[in-house]
């Protein structure tokens, strides 16, 4: 009997599915109008994400704009049903008619996240609504000083550990109950955890506390739920702003950076959408720092 020889014009599953995965740049005129987002326009062009969340239910917290707005878009365009929230119910439902308008199902509850009542208000109207969360996001933080840390007030010091630790643990401890199996929590921290500047010094050592939180509930929570972090480089955002609007700021940090620029929000929601996906799905524990090479080392 001849020996066959290798298959032709055959590729391999590995490849066909990185192909199906991979974000597909589509015109209109290949797009059906039945999928169409609505706004879609006849010139428009747009990008068709893998759907790695559909059936999801995803919280992201401080997500009407910034970096927590793009990461509610990135999972809600992968899927997900996302639930957004902000201290401002205005400013919820201007996110949600833009996220609606990308065709999103997505759902908004005003929480300022060291309010107890309005934490639990989140998650009970989550559960109202969905049934279950997949998906938690903790982006919630404030930096209200630029002092140096032992000229911070007490007043002070305590609303930064209130917002940027306390929140997320307690936020996660009314959510625990309802997490799915296989489900993932990212905490957002930031690049100041590792080396924190003299102008964001004691947010910076808030931020560390969440590398540290990230592995202790890793290790509490699984196998259940996987825990992860993303440390954002700096991003022109309106929180970052005073330091990004600075020229000559800004040309050092983008100088610090091995490629040479400051990161976009989009960057940040791909690094947490893949943590929260289950690309990641033997990930838990890891901080992953999305910073554009800028040094990072406790």
């Amino acid at each position: 009997m001849a020996q066959r020889g290798p298959p032709q014009n055959r590729i391999g599953l590995s490849t066909l599915i990185e192909e199906i995965k991979r974000p597909l740049l589509i015109h209109r005129a290949n797009f059906p109008i039945s999928d169409r987002p609505p706004n879609f326009k006849d010139t428009d062009t747009m990008v068709i994400f893998a759907k790695r969340f559909t059936r999801k239910v995803a919280i992201v917290t401080a997500s009407t704009q910034g970096i927590g707005f793009s990461i509610a878009e990135r999972l809600g365009l992968e899927g997900a049903s996302v639930v957004i929230s902000s201290r401002k119910q205005k400013n919820v439902d201007e996110a949600v008619e833009k996220l609606k308008g990308k065709g999103i199902d997505v759902f908004g509850v005003a929480c300022h996240v060291s309010n107890v009542q309005q934490r639990k208000n989140l998650i009970d109207e989550t559960i109202k609504k969905y049934g279950k969360i997949d998906v938690v996001v903790s982006n919630a933080a404030a930096n209200p000083t630029v002092d140096p840390i032992l000229d911070v007030p007490e007043s002070v010091l305590e609303k930064l550990w209130e917002i940027n630790v306390k929140a997320s643990i307690l936020l996660l401890k009314d959510a625990a109950p309802h997490l799915t199996n296989g489900s993932s929590v990212v905490f957002i921290s930031s690049i100041t955890a590792y080396q924190p500047p003299s102008s964001m010094a004691m947010y910076g050592v808030t931020k560390t506390a969440l590398l540290g939180l990230t592995k202790a509930l890793a290790a509490e929570m699984a196998p259940k739920t996987r825990v992860n972090c993303v440390a954002p480089g700096f991003v022109p955002t309106r929180f970052a702003d005073f330091l990004t609007s600075n020229d000559s700021i800004r040309k050092a940090i983008e100088e610090k950076a091995l490629l040479n620029r400051l990161g976009t929000t989009e960057d940040m929601a791909a690094a947490t959408a893949f943590l929260a996906s289950d690309d990641a799905s033997y990930i838990t524990g890891e901080t992953l720092v999305v910073a554009g090479g800028t040094p990072s080392r406790l």
